[in-house]
């Protein structure tokens, strides 16, 4: 057991993802139970990146539905090739044909639409599914997945139920903008990913941005860690960090001082209050803490 949470941890890593061994552990666990895995936390800490780092380690196609406010079952599921349904009607209109010999021409293979959820459990090897952002679903939306979280199976009325050839890794993620159903959390295991600590933020930026500099990614990644601790409407993420990264490599930059902060936080920052009130913390204190109280004499200037 160890020595697979050992793997994959360092198969994260060899494609781009640092994890630390709690994460790696979970990630298991969904692999030997074969369980759907719920990932919930902040916009950015790499909940996206997870599923999408798995099946990069091993080897395994993606399929994706990006979930948004509205999405039906015609969208995630399947839905009837409608076109090609009434053509069959209109060539078979003149032969007198039983209606019910009808249907079940039109309501077969050829005139399906494998949507993502179909895609996944029809894939003839294991594939790593990714619902994304489930919380922007309703209710209604929950409840169609439960079959295929559980059983592994989806029904269409007009065929029957379809078990998976192959039962695919689940990978569901959550910004946690509304409470999830006890059902659908009951079938998954679940992981909250946070912020990292500043030593794991500049790990990722490093392999990230192999040619960052070691001390401007340690800079990078404290000023990030101290900006989260003040109350924003809306707080960076790693994937910010990253792009502020390469804006100061751009800028032929090899260490981070309080004046490019100033000319660079709109990279990293998005909202013009939060802006505005670091801006304001940053000049009344001449250096980057953002702490109250008087200031330091181990500033970053």
């Amino acid at each position: 057991m160890q020595e697979r949470i050992k793997q994959i941890q360092q198969g994260l890593r060899e494609v781009g993802y640092i994890c630390d061994e709690k994460t790696a552990t979970i990630l298991y666990l969904a692999e030997a139970l074969h369980k759907p895995l719920l990932v919930e936390g902040p916009a950015g800490v790499g909940k996206t990146g997870i599923a999408l780092a798995f099946s990069r380690m091993n080897h395994l196609p993606l399929i994706r539905l990006q979930c948004y406010e509205g999405i039906d079952e015609a969208k995630a599921l399947y839905e009837w090739n409608y076109k090609r349904q009434l053509l069959h009607i209109q060539a078979v209109a003149n032969r007198q044909l039983d209606v019910q010999e009808v249907e079940q021409d039109i309501f077969s293979e050829d005139y399906l639409l494998r949507r993502p959820l179909l895609q996944a459990i029809s894939s003839p090897s294991p594939a790593v599914l990714l619902i994304d952002e489930i919380d922007k679903v309703d209710f209604e939306f929950e409840a169609m997945l439960l079959e295929l979280l559980s059983e592994a199976q989806i029904t269409i009325p007009e065929m029957g139920t379809f078990k998976a050839l192959s039962v695919p890794f689940v990978f569901l993620t959550s910004n946690a903008t509304r409470e999830l159903s006890e059902a659908l959390k009951r079938r998954c295991l679940f992981l909250y990913l946070d912020f990292p600590s500043s030593e794991l933020e500049e790990a990722i930026l490093l392999i990230k941005i192999p040619a960052l500099p070691p001390l401007l990614a340690s800079k990078i990644a404290q000023v990030a860690n101290r900006i989260r601790q003040v109350e924003l409407k809306k707080a960076p993420s790693v994937a910010e960090s990253i792009d502020w990264a390469y804006a100061l490599m751009l800028l032929g930059l090899d260490d981070l001082d309080v004046d490019t902060t100033l000319q660079t936080l709109n990279v990293f920052i998005k909202h013009r209050d939060d802006i505005s009130k670091l801006e304001a913390m940053i000049r009344n204190r001449r250096d980057l803490s953002f702490q109250p109280g008087p200031v330091s004499n181990r500033g970053w200037r």
